[in-house]
């Protein structure tokens, strides 16, 4: 974790808890905007989507005026290219609400806000959050050997014994057999 480092390394988390606090209302604003098509059809709409592509050209800015120690260079880059594309993604809408109106506007509302949540994603990264797994790692192999022999015993003892209690007209006896066979299913599970 970033915050964690000391040098260089708490500097930078400092730089960029500074540059986040600016952006994350504007991040909210922009989110807004994305998640209700409806506030594009605001008198105000285009003026306020222009101040926050703004804001987001300043953090850009800023992003890449950063020096992030080494171990943090790919991950900077990313939220650098993250903010990049949704100040991109909020310049196409504005311009597409300018040019064409809020209908057509709202026809990219769905790539925008992928590009919003990019740059989140981006910052999480940065902020030290471990992934839940690498998908290039394949899985330890577990051992089920002993799951299904059990599930097996269990089948074939329980339907011997289902044989047995119905042959002799015992229902409890055959009742446990059933048992011991649906208890096979819960023993192994492939």
């Amino acid at each position: 974790m970033l915050a964690t480092e000391t040098g260089t390394g708490q500097r930078y988390a400092t730089q960029v808890g500074r540059l986040w606090s600016g952006l994350a209302r504007t991040l909210t604003s922009l989110e807004a905007f994305a998640g209700d098509p409806a506030r594009l059809e605001g008198d105000d709409a285009l003026a306020e989507l222009r101040a926050l592509q703004y804001r987001l050209h300043l953090a850009c800015e800023r992003a890449f005026g950063l020096a992030p120690p080494a171990a943090a260079e790919p991950i900077h880059a990313e939220l650098a290219s993250a903010l990049e594309g949704a100040r991109d993604a909020t310049g196409e809408v504005a311009e597409t609400l300018e040019l064409d109106g809020p209908e057509t506007a709202a026809l990219l509302v769905h790539e925008w806000r992928g590009a919003l949540f990019r740059v989140r994603l981006a910052r999480l990264r940065l902020s030290g959050a471990k992934p839940r797994s690498d998908p290039t790692e394949a899985p330890e192999p577990v051992d089920r050997r002993a799951a299904a022999l059990a599930g097996f015993l269990l089948a074939v003892v329980g339907a011997a014994i289902f044989a047995f209690g119905a042959s002799s007209n015992d229902w409890p006896i055959w009742a446990a057999g059933i048992v011991a066979v649906c208890g096979s299913f819960l023993a192994y599970k492939p």
